[in-house]
């Protein structure tokens, strides 16, 4: 299901940025509320282990931003943005990152996106982190 609330578009002058999973514009109605999620990672559980396994943290890092998500009523469809950030940045990662985030995200409501290729993270072992910005609108219908 696509938040009918919020515009994605990406405008034909532009490349196809949908395989790798995300879309060049978002835009948002001003009758709502803008949630901004701290970066997440793939740390699991309260006592935040990380497994060595970059894949691995990128699911558990998917679940945490799903938690952070429904705290406020919203799902995936809410996102408008994120920022990837990844240690040691490659294309095996990439392609990592777009097969995981593809089964949380519908292709034609893909969240605006950066991608930062960083040489550490906060924690040691930590691999991958996203932050993330959502749009409630006033009108949202809580079931998804």
């Amino acid at each position: 299901m696509i938040n009918n609330t919020l515009s994605f578009s990406n405008p034909s002058e532009l490349f196809d940025p949908t395989p790798y999973g995300f879309c060049h514009t978002v835009k948002a109605p001003s009758n709502g509320e803008l949630v901004y999620i701290s970066g997440q990672s793939g740390g699991e559980g309260i006592n935040h282990t990380l497994s060595e396994d970059f894949r691995h943290q990128v699911k558990s890092l998917l679940k945490n931003l799903e938690i952070a998500l429904k705290s406020h009523q919203l799902s995936f469809r809410d996102v408008m943005k994120i920022t990837i950030l990844i240690v040691d940045h490659n294309v095996e990662k990439l392609s990592i990152w777009g097969e995981e985030m593809n089964k949380y995200w519908m292709v034609n409501a893909l969240p605006a996106s950066t991608l930062i290729p960083v040489s550490a993270l906060a924690l040691e072992g930590m691999q991958i982190e996203v932050e993330a910005i959502a749009f409630k609108s006033e009108n949202y219908n809580t079931t998804y």
